[in-house]
Parts: C-alpha cells; structure tokens; sequence
C-alpha cells in the first residue's frame, strides 16, 4: 500500500514536471523541470526494481545532458521574444503529434503492454537474478554485435565532430610541447644581478 503511495506521488510530481518543461516560459524553467522529471522518472525505476536504469537515468541525464543543456542557456545570449514568434504556427502540428502519441500510449495501455506480462513471456528473467547481472546477460551474450557497432557508430560520430569543427589559424601562438619538454634551464632561466636602488632595463 505504502509502495503504491509512493508510486501515485511520483507519477503525479512526473506528469508536472513533464507538463512544466513544455509550458514554461523561460528555458531554463523549462530544463530545471526537466531534471525534476528526471529524477522522479528514476524514483519510479527503482521503485518498479530496476535500479540499474534509475541510477544511469540520474548519471547520464541528469549528471551530463541536462547540466549542458543548463550551461548552454546560460552562456548563451537568447531572445526569448524571437523565440515565440513561430509558436502559433507550429501549435496545429504540435497538437497533432500529441495525439497521436496519447492515443498510441492509450492502445498500448489496453493491449496489456504495461502490465509485465509481456514482457516476462518474450524474456523470462529468474528471480534470484539481480537486475544489472541480468542486463549484463543479456547485452554481452544476445546483443553482443549491437551493443559493438553503437559503439563503433558513437566513436564515428566523436572523431566527426572533431574533424568537422577543427580550424588551423594563422597567427596564433600555439603550445608546443616537444619545445617545451626539450627546453633547458639555461635557455629558459637568465641570471641578473641588481644593484641596490636601481632596476632591470
């Protein structure tokens, strides 16, 4: 009864946060009701026993993403006039899409997908497994290839951007480390003697 409570208030504060980061008018509203969203989402997930995703859910999301999207708004100089100037326009289509998505969310929920059977019958997990031993399991042995080539498509993806946003300069003084390294004392160092009551010319 009381794990049901604590479900219903998390669902609850969920739905709000979701509800806030859409309607606010400030981003930075906007991304703070995200990271409430966030951790109420891996309350849920642990609450429901997996503890695994809740905690990568708070790692990754909150520690990473949403603290980017929060430096970058506040780096950043934002018209927030400029910004909801289209927004009547892109209202019909927006409405649209969130149909849709309530209705699908609506089918599924009818279809039993959310009740666990489901997915217990396509992948039946033994009880006395833990959650993170049972995903380890299960990436490394049956999606071994997938899990590699995501990897691969990522690091493609890193050395892309690099590349992409790599930009040689002429007349910029630069590090370089091999001079650096190789440099004696006496190159670097100058002895000076100074006289009582006068300075360095």
């Amino acid at each position: 009864m009381f794990a049901d409570l604590i479900f219903y208030v998390f669902a609850a504060i969920l739905l709000f946060s979701g509800m806030g980061v859409v309607v606010a008018r400030n981003p930075i509203f906007s991304v703070l009701f995200l990271i409430l969203s966030f951790f109420t989402c891996a309350g849920l997930f642990v609450l429901l026993g997996a503890e695994f995703l809740g905690l990568l859910l708070v790692l990754v999301y909150v520690g990473a993403i949403a603290v980017m999207f929060l430096f970058v708004l506040m780096t950043i100089d934002i018209d927030f006039a400029m910004l909801k100037e289209g927004t009547a326009s892109y209202l019909p289509v927006g409405l649209l899409v969130g149909g849709l998505m309530v209705t699908e969310l609506v089918l599924a929920a009818k279809a039993g997908v959310f009740s666990g059977e489901m997915v217990q019958q396509a992948m039946p997990v033994p009880g006395d497994v833990q959650n993170i031993v049972a995903i380890g399991q299960v990436l490394f042995t049956d999606y071994l290839a997938p899990f590699q080539l995501a990897g691969l498509i990522l690091l493609t993806a890193m050395i892309g951007a690099i590349t992409l946003t790599f930009r040689r300069r002429e007349g910029v003084r630069r590090q370089n480390i091999n001079k650096q390294v190789l440099t004696r004392r006496e190159d670097a160092v100058e002895m000076k003697k100074v006289k009582p009551g006068q300075g360095l010319v």
